[in-house]
């Protein structure tokens, strides 16, 4: 090889590495995305520049470098625009789109919290109440159609609702948010927060994915720490195997629309599957949308000695008194006057 086609050779692979670190960057720059799925928030606070705003798009995963953001907002003239505010922002977005969010004050969104135990009703009162679709979403949820076919754990036959599924979060919507694409969000961050080690443990139980939703919206609306919320599982999961009858009053509240803790007279008479003193095993759906803590709870119950459980008032503050024993569960229902 002669030192006129070497010296050649190694122009020609010299303006390829260019012209491939330049491809290279400019598709980091306007065709990147996030490495997470679903939403997350991000807030600019007053006073942070252009570093600051960069540093924490990457801390986040928003962007894969803070160079290529910065780079952007230079070559569009933007370096002063960004609008300290909290936005709720997409993992697929790319760099320009998560700009042009963030430096529009035109751009506004709705905060809204759903709190962990809310029922789809409550979450579409609580969206009507902020000018959002509510009726059309809650019409979303007890006919979900084709929306099902996106999600596999929401594929099997006897899943006709969405109810439980709604992961209860607080969000930001634009104030144009469609219906559908609100109970996606809340698809979608259930989808995150199921993950694939809890996935794997359910199958192992031969238990399905509904029926721990199920008993998750129930110990949901019993009990509220993470640890009663654990010992309430394994008891209901107890009685469950042995063919006992859950009665449980949540699934009554639910059904009655009362936020009662106890039912007595012809409530506990009442014909209808969500009646847990009548009939033996979970109600037919969930009864609330569950968190964290209650998914894991139902997943992960504490094995323990009491069959029994009560939850009552003491200055002003909810308790649970297990127990035992039937005997011992009268004993402590005639001493808190239930």
């Amino acid at each position: 090889m002669n030192k006129k086609y070497k010296k050649y050779l190694i122009t020609i692979l010299f303006i390829a590495l260019i012209l491939g670190g330049l491809f290279y960057f400019r598709y980091q720059v306007y065709y990147s995305h996030g490495k997470f799925v679903g939403t997350k928030t991000l807030e600019i606070t007053k006073g942070d520049g252009n570093k600051e705003v960069a540093k924490k798009l990457k801390e986040a995963d928003f962007i894969s470098g803070e160079i290529y953001f910065y780079y952007y907002i230079k070559s569009q003239k933007l370096l002063s625009k960004i609008m300290p505010d909290t936005y709720e922002l997409s993992g697929n977005m790319t760099i320009p789109e998560i700009v042009q969010t963030i430096t529009n004050s035109e751009e506004k969104f709705l905060k809204i919290t759903f709190p962990e135990g809310f029922t789809a009703r409550q979450m579409s009162e609580k969206l009507t109440a902020n000018n959002l679709p509510g009726q059309e979403f809650l019409a979303i949820v007890n006919n979900p159609g084709e929306l099902k076919k996106r999600y596999n754990y929401l594929t099997p036959d006897g899943i006709k609702t969405l109810e439980g599924y709604l992961f209860p979060d607080t969000y930001f919507f634009k104030k144009d948010t469609s219906a559908k694409d609100i109970v996606g969000r809340l698809l979608d961050t259930f989808d995150q927060k199921l993950t694939e080690q809890m996935r794997q443990d359910i199958l192992k139980q031969d238990k399905s994915i509904s029926e721990i939703i199920i008993m998750a919206s129930i110990v949901e609306k019993e009990v509220q720490t993470a640890e009663d919320m654990k010992t309430a599982s394994g008891i209901f999961w107890k009685r469950i195997a042995s063919g006992q009858r859950l009665e449980s009053d949540a699934p009554l509240s639910y059904i009655l629309q009362d936020t009662d803790d106890q039912h007595s007279g012809k409530d506990l008479e009442l014909d209808s599957p969500y009646n847990t003193y009548r009939n033996v095993g979970l109600p037919p759906t969930p009864i609330s949308n569950p968190g964290t803590n209650a998914m894991a709870a139902a997943i992960y119950p504490t094995t323990s000695k009491y069959n029994f459980f009560l939850t009552v008032t003491i200055d002003g503050k909810k308790k649970v008194i297990y127990s035992a024993t039937f005997e011992e569960h009268v004993a402590n229902r005639h001493k808190y006057g239930i």
